[in-house]
Parts: structure tokens; sequence; C-alpha cells
């Protein structure tokens, strides 16, 4: 169990600088109200570290971090080296998607891949459930999140150890839960056919693609992709966990809510799954490099008046082709790897991100010449980021002032509370309908469970009192919690595993094992070989 820490006073140091347009008091006043209002959000939402820059008529015009890499390591809380500052590396999560995209971009432009190209005519060894979709899906389908699979489907395949490899192998495993195109569900497995595509057109790996087209060419000095990349970064903050505590009653009406934030460390930092899921989401970077890149999206693709992508494909990347929701205020799309969002006083394009203890946002209002990025090292909402953003682009528009963080936060203490309270009776209710059953005996578990080719073996082990299970092509070994009779559940890289033993016909010995990879996610039973 993580040990969780409350923030105090560490939110407020911080080490940055501020660089202002020459001679503009509007970005003077703006900037010294959104710097403000940056403070109040982080110490609202209890974010440990936060580093933010804004780009404004092609200027950078702000660059600052707040508060502390970790907060944990309170004997240098008030060391300078752990203060973050506009260039502290962070994990940029889904923001990474749309450098995957514009990868791709740069390949059509080339000539050496169209849109409408149907990825079996460039991978014969793509394989998905359904067959028509394996024929006729095309590459402009692959990153706009429409190809059928359910939401996240498979994100959780490569914290046991799996690879990309691996991942692409599984595809035809992973059923449709929606027909092709026909709606908008969020998935990250997809952009491994991506990577695929791009290394065989270029020969070259999906990392060097992104440190060649992209990194040098927008001259993202400090950012870099994967687990070696965060993990040689010397300026890099630790990513902390947040979660909503239970409030306690106060005569019967008054809640008092807490969230309370912890550090990250080792396994919990999911360092393989951001490698494995690196088209998607591997990208580390500082708020001054992603500066430069959502200029290079204001700029229709042109770095120092140099053409990178043109124009035509860049209207593509931003071209809104599924509609993700839509109500009396707002329509949004999903673009390639933007979300487009068209109210009644601007468009915006954005993207956010989320990893193991990051969350980050980029966007730009190309009407108001104007870019944004918040990096966060804790797992906070989008919300905290959102607020940020909404607020600085009310003062470039001269509306009146709103508060969206407390408005945002109420909400989600509100619903953080409720969901709390309904997990709370639907464990009573099923703890009262089921009758309790004896646990099998430690000894009759251990063995050795067969998948096939694809998933390996799983072998359960006993040291002592305790079960172990050692599964996966890292061969990593995790304690087995126990949860009810015959469940239990292990962490592996991050991320918790329900395993449930179940025994044959006769109740007498065990036969297999069932493990849980989350979104319905089993394929089929472990069975047991010895």
């Amino acid at each position: 169990m993580k040990k969780l820490l409350s923030i105090t006073l560490l939110l407020c140091f911080g080490l940055s600088t501020s660089v202002y347009g020459q001679g503009n008091q509007d970005n003077e006043a703006i900037i010294k109200k959104i710097d403000a209002y940056a403070k109040k959000v982080q110490m609202e939402w209890k974010i440990p570290g936060m580093s933010m820059s804004i780009m404004k008529d092609g200027q950078l015009i702000y660059a600052k971090g707040f508060g502390v890499k970790d907060m944990t390591k309170t004997e240098i809380t008030a060391a300078k080296e752990n203060y973050i500052d506009e260039n502290t590396v962070f994990q940029i999560g889904s923001i990474s998607k749309s450098f995957t995209a514009s990868i791709m971009a740069t390949l059509v432009d080339e000539g050496k891949v169209k849109w409408d190209d149907t990825v079996k005519k460039i991978l014969p060894d793509l394989r998905m459930y359904d067959k028509w979709v394996e024929e006729n899906l095309q590459v402009k389908d692959i990153m706009t999140h429409r190809t059928g699979l359910k939401g996240q489907l498979g994100t959780y395949i490569p914290n046991m150890g799996y690879d990309r490899d691996d991942v692409y192998k599984m595809l035809p495993l992973l059923k449709p839960s929606y027909s092709f195109r026909g709606a908008y569900e969020y998935n990250n497995i997809t952009f491994i056919i991506a990577q695929k595509i791009i290394e065989k057109i270029t020969g070259k790996s999906w990392e060097e693609n992104m440190q060649e087209r992209i990194f040098d060419k927008v001259g993202m000095t400090s950012t870099s992709v994967n687990e070696d990349g965060f993990k040689n970064s010397r300026n890099v903050a630790t990513p902390h966990e947040i979660d909503y505590r239970k409030g306690r009653v106060i005569n019967d009406s008054t809640w008092v809510d807490s969230l309370k934030v912890g550090s990250l460390y080792g396994s919990e930092q999911a360092l393989h799954w951001l490698t494995v899921i690196g088209p998607a989401g591997s990208v580390n970077s500082t708020a001054s490099d992603m500066a430069k890149y959502a200029q290079f999206h204001l700029n229709n693709g042109k770095i120092d008046g140099k053409e990178i992508i043109t124009k035509k494909n860049m209207d593509y990347l931003h071209r809104g082709q599924t509609i993700t929701s839509q109500d009396s205020a707002r329509t949004t799309l999903y673009a390639q790897c933007w979300f487009v969002e068209q109210n009644s006083r601007y468009r915006l394009y954005f993207h956010t991100g989320t990893t193991w203890g990051f969350t980050a946002l980029c966007a730009f209002v190309p009407e108001q010449n104007l870019a944004v990025v918040v990096l966060v090292n804790s797992e906070a909402p989008a919300s905290p980021r959102y607020a940020i953003m909404r607020r600085l682009i009310d003062l470039y528009k001269g509306y009146p002032d709103k508060d969206y963080s407390a408005e945002y936060l109420k909400d989600y203490l509100k619903s953080a509370r409720e969901d709390m309270l309904k997990s709370d009776r639907k464990a009573k209710d099923e703890a009262g309908k089921e009758k309790p059953k004896e646990a099998p005996k430690a000894d009759l578990l251990v063995g050795t469970y067969d998948k096939g080719e694809l998933f390996g073996t799983a072998v359960i082990s006993k040291e002592g009192d305790d079960l172990y299970i050692t599964v996966g092509p890292k061969g990593w070994k995790n304690k087995l919690t126990p949860k009810k009779a015959g469940e239990f559940s292990f962490r592996s890289d991050g991320h918790a595993f329900p395993v449930k033993f179940i025994f044959d016909k006769k109740g007498r010995k065990i036969k297999s094992l069932d493990i849980d990879f989350g979104y319905g996610e089993n394929f089929g039973e472990w069975k047991k070989i010895n």
C-alpha cells in the first residue's frame, strides 16, 4: 500500500523565469493575472509541481515552474535542485499521439503513403478480430479512435511485461464493441499499427523518426521518448498519485473532503508500459520545448519560415473527423490526434495527456495566435489544466472573470463522493448476497498454468505463507494478495490485476486460473498443466 502525504508549504516553493513580449502592456497585465491564478489552481488541487508556457503572436511571453519535483523528499524540499522550472522534464502522455500523426504527415508529404491507403497493403501481417475491418482499415482510421475497439481496450496488456510486437500479435483477440467508423472510443493500442507503418516505410524505428522528423526540426532539445529517455533526463519531475479521501459528516450535513497525494517510485511508475505504449504516449518534454511544438502547429507546419509539414497536411491533421461530444454550448470533434472544440466564442485545438503520475495539456487558439502548455507531476484530473486554459483565453478575449477551478473542484469532489458512496453500497449489497466460501488451500493453487504461445505460462509459487505469480515475458514475480475465497490480485508495472482460480467440476482440483486485464479482457482461462 502506497504511503500518501498531504501537501502543505511545499506548494509555496518555486524557481523559474518569466519571459515577456517587448512593450506589450496587455501581455504583462494578463500574465500577471494568469500567474496568480495558476498558483491558486495549484494550491486548490494539491499539485506538487507544475510547469507552464504561453506563446502569443509568435513569441514566448511566459515560461515558469511552480512547486517541487518530489514532495516526499522533505530533506530537500527547500533545495534549489528540487524546484520545478520551465525546463523540467515531464511525461506528456497522449499529447504524444499528435507527434506520431505529424510523422505520418511528413511521409504523406513525401509521397511514401496516402491517408486513404489500406493498412493491409502496407502491413500484410496485420490481423484483426473482424476480418472485414482487417481488409478495409485505412491509415486515416488508426489514429482517430473509430476502429471499433472499445475505449482503452488493450491498454494494460503491457503492464504484465509484454512488448509492442506481443500486443500487435494480440490484436485479433480484441473483439470490437461497435461498428467500424461507427463511433468514437479512445484507444491507445492502435497506435502500435501506426508505429509499424512508419517503420516499414522508412526502414527506421519510430524513435529515430521522432528524433529526426520532429524533435530536431522543431528544436526540441530537451525532449525524448520511452523509459530510457525519462530515466536519462537530469532536470526531471517525479510522478505523484492523487486520491480522493472519504469525507466526514459534521452535524449530519457538512462534508469535509480531501485530496491526498504521494510520490510514485520503482515499478509503480510503469515505465515499461510507457515504452510499449510509445507511439501513443511516451514523449518526455518540457514547457519550453512544448511551446515550440505548439507554435509549430500555429505556424501551419513551419519552423523559422521553413516548411516541415505542408499546409495541406497540417490542415488535415487539424480537421475534425469524429464527433466526440455535442451540446448546446459546444461541439467537439477529434482530428488526427487533436480535439477541435467549436463554441459560440472561439475555436480551440487541444489535447491532454495522462500517464502514471503525470498529466499534461497542450492547446492553441489560431484566432488569437495563442498557445498554452500546462505540465503537471500528479494524476490530478483534467479540470485544473482546463481551468488555467479557459481563464487565459477569457483574459485575451476580454471576457468577465470566472473562477473555473473552484467550479470544477466543487463538481469533482461531489462526483467523487457520490462514486465512493455508490461503490460502498454495491460492495455491501454483494457481500450480503454472497454465501461465504471456504478458501482453497494454498498448496492446491501452486503450479504452472499455460495460455499458449502468445501469453506463455503463469507460475504460482509459495514462499512461507505467501503466494506469488510469475507471468509475462519479463518473468516478473509479484505477490498475490487475497481478496476472497479463490480470488486474489497482484500488482505489475503499476497496475493491479485480479486473479481467480477455477475448480474442476468435482470441486476437488484447480483446473485453471483467470487473469482480468481490464476493460473486460481476460482472454480465456490459463489451464493448469502441473
